[in-house]
């Protein structure tokens, strides 16, 4: 069952708790609300504001856990308290762990920090969770895609456009690596994971997976310095810095060039061109 004045009462609670700054918003000079407004919080949450609005005054039906998971995320909600919002909702929390896609909000606040930096957060399948605007420069938006299709890995071998981003010398690499990486996943969260089913799909459809797959590789990691080829800047050697959530298995990947390089000044215009949707990766 629904607890309408429960739940109410804690989305005021941690809308009025939030600033604009803890959540990647400019303050303005004018603003006389403690906390967030709630136009503020439904943008954040990616639903209407009078929608929202009614859940705070106890109003409108049930909210679906898709809504609920989209709250929890638009209020920067640890998973203490999205489970908690999930049950004051009358749904059972998601389950924790690998297959968990909420973000942490330390990763999110982070991530809002590099909005003139490339960086992005994956799952361990290397499954786009959120990125930043020049990130989407970088690689295209590639939360877009749906089903297996949403891991890099999975693309890598269905889909050549996946391909076009990267260095072609990096290629039979890059094929090992993914292979090296979604064997050793498959292993640890065992037959029955996400991870083990996107394998069985890989070796059905791809002669190439099956190739690399049957060498039982396993400890392939990236090199230090990953070589892109932008649609519009052209070749680009950035380095790599990951930050890893331990409790969701989620990692923050930051990219960055050496000042004064080449590959530092195309980033520069990168965030100059900013969002544009590219088709690649």
């Amino acid at each position: 069952m629904i607890d309408r004045p429960g739940l109410a009462e804690f989305l005021r609670r941690r809308r009025e708790s939030l600033q604009p700054e803890d959540v990647g918003l400019p303050r303005g000079r004018r603003r006389r609300t403690s906390g967030l407004r709630r136009e503020e919080v439904a943008a954040l949450c990616h639903m209407s504001t009078d929608y929202y609005a009614r859940l705070e005054r106890e109003r409108g039906p049930q909210p679906s856990e898709q809504m609920i998971a989209s709250i929890a995320q638009g209020l920067y909600l640890s998973l203490d308290e999205r489970d908690h919002l999930f049950r004051l909702a009358g749904h059972n929390p998601p389950a924790r762990g690998a297959d968990g896609e909420h973000v942490g909000p330390g990763l999110l606040r982070i991530l809002d920090r590099l909005h003139d930096t490339p960086a992005e957060i994956v799952t361990e399948l290397g499954e786009t969770l959120r990125q930043t605007p020049v990130g989407v420069a970088l690689t295209g938006d590639t939360t877009r895609y749906t089903g297996p299709a949403r891991s890099l890995g999975y693309r890598w071998f269905t889909d050549p456009a996946a391909r076009r981003l990267y260095a072609p010398e990096d290629h039979r690499f890059l094929s090992r690596m993914f292979a090296s990486g979604l064997r050793e996943i498959a292993t640890l969260r065992g037959p029955k994971s996400r991870a083990a089913r996107y394998a069985d799909l890989l070796l059905a459809q791809s002669e190439e997976f099956r190739d690399v797959w049957n060498g039982h590789e396993v400890g392939i990691r990236p090199h230090e310095v990953k070589r892109f080829v932008h649609p519009e800047v052209g070749a680009l050697e950035l380095n790599c810095q990951t930050l890893l959530d331990a409790h969701q298995s989620h990692h923050l990947l930051v990219y960055t060039a050496t000042p004064g390089s080449e590959s530092h000044e195309k980033l520069q215009l990168l965030s100059v061109i900013g969002a544009q949707p590219l088709g690649t990766a």
